[in-house]
C-alpha cells in the first residue's frame, strides 16, 4: 500500500469522480483508475460504487476512509516536523469574498513571499469548493456558520453600517430609518448576505428600499457615494479607510443594527500547513 494510492482515493471520494482527481492530482484517468485497483486488491473489498458518471463510497470504504484520512494527516504530521525551520514557499489557495479580498487581503498575503491563488465567489460556492478539496481555506463574512465536517479557526464580529457622502446632510447625525428611506440608495445585489439582512430587518418594520443601483462592487459603490449624494450599508471594514480620510462620512442609524462575522474555516480532512498557519494568525491579528 502506497501513500499516493490513500491521497488518491482520499480525493476520489471527496470529489466523487476519477476524471476530476486526476486532473486535481496531476494524473491521467487511467492511472487512477489503476491506484484504486490495486488498493482495492490489497484490501480485497470494493471502496467505490459507480452509478453514471458519479462514485459513491460503499460501506467498506467509508470504513476506510478514516483510516486513510488519519494515515495521511500523520505523513503529513511527521513531514512539517522535519520541516519547521524552513522557509513558508508552499502557495495557498484562497476563497474569499469581493470585499474580503478588497479590504483584508492585500496587507496579509503582503507577507508572504510566494504567489498566492485567490478564488472571490459568493460564501455557498467557496464551501461546495472547499468540501472538495479545491480551496486550502476559505474566508468569509456572513453570518456565523458551522459544519461538523469543518475546522472554524475564526470568527469575529464585524458592523454594517449606512455611508453617504462626505458632505451629505444626513453626515454624523443620529436618524431613524424612516428619515432615509426615500433617499438614493446604492446596495449589493439582493443576493449579498448583508443586503439580505438588511431587507429582512425591514421587512419586519414593514419598509423597504428601492435603490437606484444595485452592484456587487463595493469600490465602484464607494466612488459613486464620494461623486454624489446617494447612501449606501456596506461592511465597517470596506469603507473604514475612506472614513478616516474624510472621503465618505458615517451615518448613525439608531433603529437598524446588523453585524456580519469574518470567518475562516477549512476541512477537517485537510492537513493544517505552516502556510495555513501564518495566514490564519495574520488574518485574526
Amino acid at each position: 500500500m502506497e501513500i499516493r494510492q490513500l491521497e488518491t482515493f482520499v480525493h476520489v471520494a471527496q470529489l466523487q469522480s476519477f476524471s476530476r482527481a486526476a486532473e486535481v492530482l496531476g494524473y491521467t484517468q487511467s492511472a487512477i483508475t489503476v491506484q484504486i485497483r490495486l488498493l482495492e486488491n490489497e484490501l480485497e473489498t470494493r471502496l467505490f460504487d459507480r452509478t453514471g458518471k458519479r462514485v459513491v463510497l460503499t460501506p467498506s470504504g467509508k470504513e476506510f476512509m478514516g483510516h486513510a484520512s488519519r494515515i495521511l494527516y500523520d505523513v503529513n504530521k511527521a513531514k512539517k516536523s522535519m520541516n519547521d525551520d524552513a522557509e513558508l514557499k508552499n502557495p495557498l489557495h484562497i476563497g474569499t469574498i469581493e470585499s474580503l479580498c478588497t479590504a483584508k487581503l492585500p496587507a496579509v498575503l503582503s507577507k508572504f513571499r510566494e504567489f498566492h491563488h485567490v478564488t472571490i465567489d459568493k460564501p455557498e460556492q467557496l464551501i461546495r469548493m472547499m468540501e472538495h478539496n479545491g480551496l486550502d481555506l476559505i474566508y468569509i463574512l456572513d453570518t456565523p456558520r458551522w459544519d461538523q465536517n469543518w475546522v472554524k479557526v475564526m470568527e469575529k464580529a464585524e458592523p454594517v453600517v449606512f455611508v453617504a457622502s462626505a458632505d451629505s446632510e444626513f453626515a454624523g447625525k443620529t436618524l431613524k430609518m424612516e428619515n432615509i428611506l426615500e433617499e438614493p440608495f446604492f446596495l449589493t445585489e439582493k443576493n449579498a448576505n448583508y443586503r439580505q439582512a438588511l431587507d429582512q430587518q425591514l421587512a419586519l418594520k414593514k419598509q423597504a428600499l428601492s435603490p437606484v443601483l444595485e452592484i456587487s462592487d463595493t469600490a465602484f459603490i464607494i466612488r459613486m457615494l464620494e461623486k454624489n449624494h446617494g447612501l449606501s450599508f456596506l461592511p465597517y471594514l470596506a469603507v473604514e479607510r475612506d472614513i478616516r480620510k474624510g472621503r465618505i462620512a458615517l451615518l448613525h442609524v439608531e433603529d437598524v443594527e446588523i453585524s456580519m462575522y469574518r470567518q475562516i474555516f477549512y476541512h477537517k480532512n485537510k492537513f493544517k500547513t505552516r502556510e495555513m498557519e501564518e495566514f490564519i494568525r495574520l488574518a485574526a491579528e
